[in-house]
C-alpha cells in the first residue's frame, strides 16, 4: 500500500516519514550509514538531534547528492516550534538532479517540507548575492560540497562569523583521504577535508569531535564568550527547590 503524502500543515509521525524517505533508494547513499531495515537515520539522528536542540532560526547545508541531509534538518526544524529558514547552496555539479526549480521545490513538497531554499550557487558565487548578506545567527552549518581542504576552509570562513551563539558547524567526509570521480573521469580529485579539520584542531578558540561513522563526521563549536553561555529550559522550581 502506498503512503499518502500528508499536507503540509498536518504533523506527520517521523517514523512513517522516514519510510517515505527510503523509499527512494538514492537517499541510502552517500556516507552517512543509514539503514532501511529498522528506518535507521545513521548519522541522520546527529543532524535531527542538533536541530532540535540548537533550534535554530536559520541553517546552511551546503552541497547533497539527493538532499538527505537539508530533508533530515528540514524536518527537525518543522518540527521545532521556531520557524526556520533552510538555506541549501548546491550547483549541481554532479549531475543535473537540482538545476530544475520547480522539481527541486517538489522534492521536498513531497516530504512535507517547505522551509528549504535552494541556491543554485557554489558557495563563491552565494556569497556574492543579497540571500547570502541577509543570514545572521545561523545556528547549524553543514558543510558536505566540493570535499577538497582547501574548498571546505573557503565555505566555514564564508559562515563561520555569522554563526549564532551555541551554534554548531558540522564537516561530512572529514575522516577520509581518498580518490573520487564523482564529478566525472576527466575531473577526479583528492578528497582531503581531513587536513583542514587538522588545521582547526590547532584553534584554542574551536571545540571539535570526530565521530567515526559513515565516512566520517565532525561536529565544531566555537568556545569563549557567548558561544560558552549555557542555555537551559529547565522550568524554575518553587521557594527550597535546587
Amino acid at each position: 500500500m502506498t503512503a499518502t503524502r500528508p499536507r503540509l500543515d498536518e504533523p506527520e509521525d517521523l517514523t512513517a516519514w522516514i519510510a517515505r524517505l527510503y523509499a527512494n533508494p538514492e537517499l541510502l547513499r552517500m556516507g552517512h550509514n543509514q539503514r532501511v531495515e529498522d528506518l535507521n537515520l545513521g548519522l541522520g539522528w546527529i543532524y535531527y538531534g542538533l536541530a532540535r536542540l540548537v533550534r535554530p532560526r536559520q541553517a546552511v547545508i551546503i552541497g547533497s547528492w539527493r538532499g538527505f541531509v537539508p530533508l533530515v534538518i528540514a524536518r527537525a526544524c518543522q518540527d521545532n516550534v521556531e520557524r526556520c529558514e533552510v538555506h541549501f547552496v548546491d550547483p549541481s555539479l554532479a549531475d543535473d538532479f537540482w538545476k530544475d526549480p520547480a522539481a527541486t521545490q517538489a522534492h521536498f513538497r513531497n516530504l512535507g517540507l517547505d522551509n528549504v531554499c535552494h541556491h543554485l550557487h557554489t558557495t563563491q558565487e552565494f556569497v556574492t548575492t543579497p540571500a547570502y548578506e541577509s543570514l545572521t545567527d545561523i545556528g547549524l552549518i553543514f558543510i558536505d560540497g566540493y570535499h577538497s581542504a582547501e574548498q571546505a576552509r573557503f565555505d566555514y570562513r564564508a559562515f563561520a562569523g555569522r554563526l549564532a551563539p551555541r551554534g554548531i558547524v558540522l564537516f561530512h567526509d572529514s575522516m577520509i583521504l581518498k580518490p573520487s570521480g564523482i564529478y566525472g573521469a576527466d575531473r577526479r580529485y583528492d578528497v582531503d577535508v581531513k587536513h583542514f579539520i587538522d588545521e582547526l584542531r590547532r584553534d584554542p578558540d574551536l571545540q571539535l569531535l570526530d565521530l567515526p561513522f559513515g565516512t566520517g563526521l565532525t561536529v565544531l563549536r566555537k568556545v569563549g564568550g557567548p558561544h560558552g553561555d549555557v542555555l537551559s529550559t529547565e522550568p524554575r522550581r518553587g521557594r527550597g527547590g535546587k
